[in-house]
């Protein structure tokens, strides 16, 4: 476990700093322009780095059972921060996401996403196996779902609720809630959940657009072309960090959700292929952390917030290919922005201390023997 865990902080240490280095190649000449200061989003980037390094630290340190006692009520508080932030939070780009805490916009739905997972373990490992009953265990643990994503939805963030009940339904069911209540729920759900996007222009559009550009009737937007350009000119190795073309203003904001095709300019397709063989290794990590986990809270904890990381990455660099229809969701540790690296850096300390723990529990077992 040792091992593991060391690699853990390793892979993750990789993808944090190459992050910065992304972000100072991709934000410099639109912080020239913008900001007369080639270095100006670099340096907003580069403290929430050292903040995410000591979070990772201070999380890695906190008991993770301690949770158990406060998820309810951390639950509780961002659900009404959400809902205040829909109403009384102004409109950026068209949406009430964002919350100006002066060193950088706070994003409620992403501490949504952790919370949820956070209060969701808990109630399983409460309820036991009675989960497997629709009416009297599985539909209180959907409500949390169902209130969190319907608050999240209705900002409009559509991409983040969908991230939030996909990754909630399958924490269900590793949980031991039945698969026929899971397909029933992801069917209907999904089903509603679709006229329910339509009804959004934003989100129409971009549906729309995704599906005309396969029938030779249209074409992705901006964005996209400029990333698949970007990733197509990278060839196997890349240009070079530093030397990318795209980021000179061809693709726009080419610092945050897109920042995967600047990588795949840079480094290439060896080098794009590396970070997600990396992100699926520390996915892997994860399982086997939340595996030996010393209760099945601490279980299905690590594996919800490793769960959350992978979705997160692999969605990014889809949407980056033209694979999926756009959406706002950032390449974790990598994209520029606060709340998000912050966030996953709690979740990463989160699973270390569910390691620590275990690596603890078996040390004393030992000295027992």
């Amino acid at each position: 476990m040792k091992v593991l865990i060391r690699t853990y902080i390793v892979l993750i240490t990789v993808l944090i700093l190459l992050g910065a280095l992304l972000v100072l190649s991709s934000s410099g000449t639109y912080s020239a322009m913008k900001f007369n200061n080639f270095y100006y989003l670099f340096q907003s980037h580069l403290w929430k780095v050292f903040a995410a390094f000591g979070v990772i630290v201070i999380f890695a340190l906190i008991p993770y059972d301690y949770y158990k006692k406060y998820s309810k009520y951390l639950l509780l508080g961002i659900v009404l921060i959400l809902f205040l932030t829909f109403v009384l939070a102004p409109k950026v780009k068209g949406a009430s996401r964002w919350i100006d805490l002066g060193l950088f916009m706070f994003q409620p739905s992403e501490m949504a996403k952790l919370l949820l997972v956070m209060h969701l373990a808990y109630l399983i490992e409460k309820k036991g196996d009675i989960i497997k009953d629709f009416k009297k265990g599985l539909i209180f643990l959907l409500i949390w779902v169902f209130l969190v994503a319907g608050l999240v939805f209705v900002q409009p963030n559509v991409s983040t609720s969908i991230i939030i009940v996909i990754s909630s339904f399958v924490l269900l069911y590793v949980g031991g809630a039945r698969f026929k209540h899971i397909l029933f729920l992801a069917v209907t759900g999904g089903t509603l959940g679709f006229g329910a996007i339509m009804m959004f222009p934003h989100s129409q559009g971009r549906i729309m657009s995704f599906v005309q550009s396969f029938s030779g009737n249209g074409s992705m937007n901006i964005q996209v072309e400029q990333a698949k350009i970007a990733l197509g000119s990278g060839g196997w190795l890349g240009v070079g960090i530093g030397h990318s073309r795209q980021s000179d203003l061809f693709l726009p904001e080419s610092y945050g959700d897109f920042i995967f095709s600047i990588l795949g300019e840079e480094l290439g397709i060896f080098g794009s292929v590396s970070v997600l063989v990396i992100f699926f290794l520390v996915f892997s990590i994860g399982l086997i952390i939340a595996m030996k986990a010393n209760d099945r809270f601490g279980q299905l904890l690590a594996f919800g917030l490793s769960l959350n990381i992978i979705l997160g990455a692999f969605i990014n660099a889809a949407v980056v290919m033209g694979l999926i229809p756009t959406t706002g969701i950032t390449l974790p540790f990598i994209s520029f922005g606060g709340t998000s690296i912050i966030l996953f850096a709690i979740s990463i300390g989160i699973i270390l201390n569910i390691g620590f723990q275990y690596q603890k529990r078996r040390e004393v077992g030992y000295a027992q023997a």
